[in-house]
């Protein structure tokens, strides 16, 4: 019964080729996230970390702490 219910829609993705896969790398990243802040004091904190973290945002200053990596070699 199963099945026969959700036919169109088993038919719809082999058609659309579309996954959740990028949602779910999201989540995985928002859920890192989580872990190392252990704890924002408010729900609007932890959303402004979920849009640096999977925003991809371009327009943002450089890290004034710089990185200091000698293992790149150019």
């Amino acid at each position: 019964m199963t099945l026969k219910a959700h036919w169109q829609g088993i038919l719809n993705a082999f058609d659309s080729r579309l996954s959740n896969g990028s949602v779910e790398g999201m989540n995985g990243q928002i859920q890192i996230a989580k872990g190392r802040a252990r704890g924002f004091r408010t729900t609007k904190n932890l959303i402004t970390i979920c849009y640096l973290v999977c925003g991809k945002l371009t327009h943002l200053p450089a890290s004034p702490y710089g990185t200091r990596c000698s293992s790149a070699v150019a």
